[in-house]
């Protein structure tokens, strides 16, 4: 490594005054001596006189001291020399072969042609050693100065743990311009003291050792390969790093890599993989093998879950995806992302609102889908606390209009997309999730009990209805953590609503397996509910974000609170225990215990609701939601 003190080193040791004029002095004797065995070659009689020999060489010794101190060449910066630096060189050389020639008109006592010829190839020769060599000096300090500002630009990086996949990752960043893997560190000390990949492992128990790894290699950052590593490290060797200004890096998941970009492009770690958790065993051969050649539509495609649905469906060989979705623009960049990902892939996208049947009926007749996601969904709640009108039509009128075209369709199954707020809802959209849950599994219940009658005489359908509850889901559109990471990147302050409010948070990826996984199980008609992990504190997740951006919370960054927004829990129901769901074929997906409600009687109460909704009777409607969900309880309305 070509060091900053390196290089000083090499400026102080060899490139001072007194060492350039010495330099510079052997090379003009040199040249002389050159000159000398030059001409003994071609004319061996012209210096058999010893006598000649040493007077040519004295008067090189006393040319060149004398000629060079009046031209200070020696004082002419090396690295910063131009074309005008040169005339000093030459007239120094000049009058050097003018001294000699001098000299040895007088020791011969005349002027002979062989004098002019010997003075004039000294001359030559002692110039272009000056100057070449000077140009090799430039050439060895800018390979050196260019070696150390790439090493400077490399992060010194070492990888934790030593795993299969730490492994991996010294391979392929070996060559990399970015990274120089010094080695690696896990916490045991069951590879203490030997090299792994001619790398050193380093082990630590507490902070002081880790100062002492990081101070005595000049460690930039720590990288990651595994989330569950960081996960694991999150109050450890993360908090310390932060706390000492070191970076640390993560491999990103294979589903996060953009066409084009390397997989092992390590990127910062952000508070999401922290948030993670192990990673769920899902039955991934069943779900390729029962979503394998279909038709397969989603609703609220561009949306947050309903994308990323899309992504995973994409890679199990469906037939045909079709996208619908009322938002232009996401659509848009959906497509493209699409069209770049998954060349081979036969997709649609619809443009067309859940709330506007023709346009659903185009959707359902012209491609036939044989498996329906219902993504579809105005979600956030302050949003609908203040447009409750808007939410019924979406959440419960636009899913009722979803079912009952799978049921007309002969669709094979439809999975709705619920959420945790549905829990003893305190908010309207919370409660119109509820209602779409209760229309949906009271037709499924209404069709495996023969109560429902299709109309014209059509035969029984047998279409399975399938609910899916989980709670916020990370990075999603609008959600908490980008509004931090954007309101971190203006420089703060960054708004929480109450200093204690918790969230229970799943990765988009995570819970889009889940829900496939129900939809390939169900049997139909029940309503699943996800595993959630432990409850979050936003307040903690504000500050652990804000010192991964590399700030101080309350200093570089403050943290402001908002107070608790309209229809908003302090805390989250805990979606799945004992009490309130029963097992599943999956450890992570429980069945909710809820309320049966009658079709007949589920059917009037939407289409009630449709209609108050369209004359924006907003006291009726709500009054009319919290009959029929008697859990509902507002502070507003």
């Amino acid at each position: 490594m070509f060091s900053r003190i390196n290089i000083n080193r090499f400026k102080e040791t060899f490139v001072r005054e007194e060492i350039i004029f010495a330099l510079d002095m052997i090379l003009s004797v040199g040249a002389s001596i050159i000159v000398l065995l030059g001409v003994e070659l071609v004319f061996p009689d012209l210096f058999r006189s010893f006598n000649l020999v040493l007077t040519y060489l004295l008067a090189s010794i006393v040319a060149s001291f004398s000629f060079f101190f009046i031209f200070k060449t020696y004082k002419i910066i090396i690295r910063h020399l131009g074309a005008r630096d040169i005339i000093p060189f030459g007239m120094a050389a000049a009058l050097k072969g003018v001294f000699i020639l001098v000299v040895f008109i007088i020791s011969v006592g005349g002027f002979y042609n062989w004098l002019l010829f010997v003075a004039v190839l000294d001359f030559l020769i002692t110039f272009f050693l000056l100057i070449g060599v000077r140009i090799a000096m430039i050439l060895v300090y800018s390979t050196i100065n260019q070696r150390r500002t790439e090493e400077a630009k490399r992060q010194r990086v070492l990888v934790y743990g030593t795993s299969d996949k730490s492994v991996a990752v010294i391979k392929r960043l070996q060559t990399s311009l970015h990274y120089k893997i010094v080695g690696f560190i896990e916490r045991s000390d069951r590879h203490a003291r030997m090299l792994l990949d001619q790398l050193p492992v380093f082990n630590f128990d507490d902070d002081k050792a880790l100062s002492a790894i990081v101070k005595n290699n000049s460690i930039d950052s720590i990288l990651f390969s595994k989330d569950t590593d960081a996960q694991h490290e999150s109050d450890g060797l993360i908090e310390f790093c932060i706390k000492n200004k070191v970076k640390t890096l993560i491999i990103p998941e294979v589903d996060e890599v953009s066409e084009g970009q390397s997989l092992l492009r390590p990127r910062a770690i952000k508070v999401e993989d922290l948030l993670g958790r192990q990673e769920i065993q899902i039955s991934l051969d069943e779900i390729k093998h029962y979503f394998h050649g279909k038709i397969v539509m989603v609703t609220g495609a561009a949306g947050s879950i309903g994308s990323e649905l899309v992504r995973q469906l994409a890679t199990f060989g469906v037939k045909k995806l079709v996208l619908f979705d009322n938002a232009e623009t996401p659509m848009h960049n959906l497509r493209l992302e699409l069209e770049d990902k998954f060349k081979g892939l036969d997709f649609v996208p619809v443009i067309g609102d859940v709330r506007q049947i023709q346009r659903l009926d185009y959707a359902f007749r012209t491609y036939k889908p044989q498996v329906v996601f219902h993504a579809a969904a105005y979600k956030h709640v302050p949003l609908m606390e203040e447009n409750p009108c808007e939410a019924v039509l979406v959440n419960v009128y636009g899913s009722r209009n979803v079912a009952d075209k799978c049921l007309e369709y002969n669709v094979e199954r439809m999975v709705m997309i619920s959420t945790d707020k549905a829990v003893n809802p305190t908010n309207i959209m919370g409660c119109t999730k509820r209602l779409a849950e209760i229309y949906v599994q009271s037709l499924g219940l209404a069709i495996d009990s023969g109560k429902y009658h299709p109309a014209n005489g059509a035969a029984n359908p047998a279409t399975k209805f399938v609910t899916t509850r989980f709670g916020n889901v990370l990075g999603s559109n609008g959600s908490v953590i980008p509004r931090f990471r954007e309101q971190i990147a203006k420089g703060g302050p960054v708004t929480v609503t109450h200093k204690d409010i918790t969230r229970f948070f799943m990765t988009i990826p995570e819970a889009c397996r889940l829900v496939m996984e129900a939809a390939t199980m169900s049997t139909g008609n029940q309503i699943f509910v996800f595993d959630m992990g432990e409850p979050v504190k936003i307040d903690q997740l504000a500050r652990r974000m804000i010192s991964l951006a590399g700030f101080t919370p309350d200093v570089d960054i403050k943290i402001r609170y908002s107070g608790l927004r309209p229809g908003e829990k302090l805390y989250e129901e805990v979606l799945a225990n004992d009490e309130n769901t029963l097992p599943s074929f999956h450890n992570r997906i429980r069945i909710a215990k809820v309320r049966e409600y009658d079709y007949q009687y589920s059917q009037f109460v939407v289409a009630r609701l449709e209609n108050l909704a369209r004359q924006v009777n907003i006291p009726d409607m709500v009054q009319l939601m919290k009959e029929v969900v008697p859990e509902y309880h507002s502070e507003k309305f």
